[in-house]
């Protein structure tokens, strides 16, 4: 939520796929820690190259951000150029 959130203040948003939010699921739990890495797996697997994206200009104002995995990673794409 909080990455919608953020996200709807630059004009644009946001769709995870279920695979997608399995892999943070995944990725952000340890049996000692819990859910509690889950904060870290998101910046690092979401927000870290989501950002990058945006202020390199791959998104427009109101655009869709599609999160899918493709090939074992997160992968972020506009959603009118993915079905395109």
């Amino acid at each position: 939520e909080r990455v919608e959130e953020r996200l709807s203040r630059k004009g644009l948003n946001l769709r995870i796929s279920k695979e997608s939010e399995d892999f943070l699921a995944q990725e952000g739990y340890d049996p000692v820690y819990g859910a509690r890495p889950l904060k870290r797996a998101i910046q690092k697997c979401l927000l870290d190259p989501l950002s990058l994206q945006v202020l390199e200009g791959a998104f427009v104002d109101c655009d869709t951000v599609e999160v899918e995995m493709k090939n074992g990673e997160m992968v972020c794409e506009p959603a009118q150029r993915r079905a395109a």
